[in-house]
């Protein structure tokens, strides 16, 4: 099997604390390298592209957004996709969370009509507190994608040269697999992964798997000694399938508290996980909680697709070495930007970056562009292995989008992305390809906002309809 960095670094940490090293020493050591930049990383032959002509029919200084749409496709997690229209002709896709709902980001449409699409900044600090954890009002990351599209197409360059510097071509992608109790059945589904050409796999070891088997559940829905036993001949399975050096990491494991998670960690141990991931919720209030279950285990510990932004939901993980790897979501965590800074502060203590992303082909090329800057980039998720129709709902990029377990980062103009309407008509939860939302068009949710005049008598004891304060 080739390798390449991504492939190796996860697997290192784990062999590195069983050769001696501390967590703490490893991550000193991973922030002195990683301040030598691309001296000593792989850059997969990365190219950059040259920059294509500005748009003739664009004049970016008069561009304004004049609309928002939205159609939902009906999947595994439902993608809920928008349209950011503008006065010249030139419009953006982005995608609020798969198995989010549209409203998300069709409640901010009244904040961004008439406003220059080029100013992603202002724009997104306008809305920034419209965005929640835990996978609410996703809203913010899918409008961060699509003025990025509009942007790239504006200036004539691909979305990875507006984040910054292209250090590799292609995404490595790590798939997730469907969970079944039975490890023979299992160990078939994960071989049909390698099978389909990915390098990279995640099992999701439910502890719901092992709750027919006696004594293996307690009634809080953790695995006892016994069930523990039983999960892991399952992740072996999987692991005899793929083979031991090929990275497998493991994810949705129940409703565990941290000595919950310790035991379960310790016990995959063995099994030399690229990671567990999401061993406890809510990160950005208990990175106490991971920081004690990281502590205690060389399985490396995993999380952040439910968190939101650098300050609410990633610092204090990063501060506090609380987790070995992070995982911001494309969209959840806040969109191209500001995983970018995210994704950066980590690096810049030493921890790798992961990208969750469930959903669409827009997501997954939003995600390749983003990877293609990160210095500090394993892998991005594909969660749609099962769907051969999935990269029918575009007609571009080029297919397979998904080749040899890679993504190939686009080099044309914005996302690079293009919907087939045929596609994703055949596939709609709700009637309607992008139809109009004029209901959208006023404010339905706001932070403190003047909305105008209203009758009164002003500081002179005049009646008026005015505003005074």
């Amino acid at each position: 099997m080739e390798y390449t960095a991504e492939f190796e670094r996860t697997p290192a940490m784990v062999r590195n604390q069983k050769a001696g090293l501390t967590r703490r020493k490893l991550l000193g050591h991973a922030s002195g390298v990683a301040a030598f930049g691309p001296a000593f990383r792989l850059m997969d032959n990365a190219t950059a592209a040259p920059a294509a002509p500005v748009n003739k029919f664009s004049a970016p200084s008069d561009l304004k957004i004049t609309d928002m749409r939205a159609v939902t496709v009906a999947a595994n997690y439902d993608y809920p996709i928008i349209r950011i229209d503008t006065n010249q002709g030139v419009y953006g896709y982005g995608e609020v969370f798969a198995a989010g709902v549209k409203g998300s980001a069709l409640m901010l449409k009244a904040h961004l009509l008439g406003k220059n699409p080029l100013d992603i900044p202002g724009i997104l600090r306008s809305i920034r507190n419209s965005a929640g954890q835990n996978f609410w009002n996703t809203g913010y990351g899918a409008v961060d994608i699509a003025l990025h599209d509009i942007a790239g197409k504006v200036y004539g360059v691909p979305v990875w040269r507006l984040l910054g510097e292209k250090l590799r071509d292609k995404v490595l992608i790590y798939c997730d697999t469907t969970g079944h109790k039975d490890p023979k059945v299992y160990a078939r589904r994960v071989a049909r992964r390698k099978e389909q050409g990915f390098r990279f796999f995640k099992m999701d070891l439910y502890t719901s798997l092992v709750k027919d088997r006696p004594g293996a559940v307690e009634p809080r829905g953790v695995a006892t000694e016994k069930g523990l036993g039983y999960l892991c001949e399952i992740l072996a399975a999987g692991r005899d399938a793929i083979g031991w050096d090929t990275p497998l990491a493991a994810d949705h494991f129940g409703p565990l508290n941290v000595n919950d998670s310790i035991r379960y960690a310790r016990a995959f141990e063995p099994y030399h996980l690229a990671w567990a991931e999401d061993l406890i919720p809510e990160c950005w209030l208990n990175w106490r909680g991971f920081k004690t279950i990281t502590e205690a285990t060389t399985t490396p510990v995993l999380t952040g697709e439910q968190a939101f932004g650098l300050e609410e939901g990633f610092r204090d993980l990063i501060d506090n070495y609380a987790v070995d790897l992070i995982h911001p979501d494309i969209v959840a965590s806040g969109g191209l930007r500001e995983i970018k800074r995210i994704a950066d502060y980590a690096a810049a203590h030493g921890i790798p970056t992961v990208i969750h992303q469930p959903g669409s082909p827009i997501g997954q090329i939003a995600s390749a562009h983003l990877a293609a800057v990160l210095t500090n980039f394993v892998s991005c998720e594909h969660h749609a292995a099962d769907m051969p129709w999935w990269q029918d709902l575009v007609t571009k990029p080029a297919k397979p989008i998904i080749n040899d377990g890679y993504v190939a980062v686009p080099n044309e103009p914005g996302l690079g992305v293009e919907l087939n309407e045929a596609a994703v008509r055949e596939h709609l939860r709700y009637p309607g390809y992008f139809e109009p939302t004029p209901m959208y068009n006023d404010f339905i949710t706001s932070g403190f906002r003047r909305a105008g005049p209203w009758p009164h008598f002003d500081e002179e004891g005049n009646w008026c309809n005015c505003e005074t304060y």
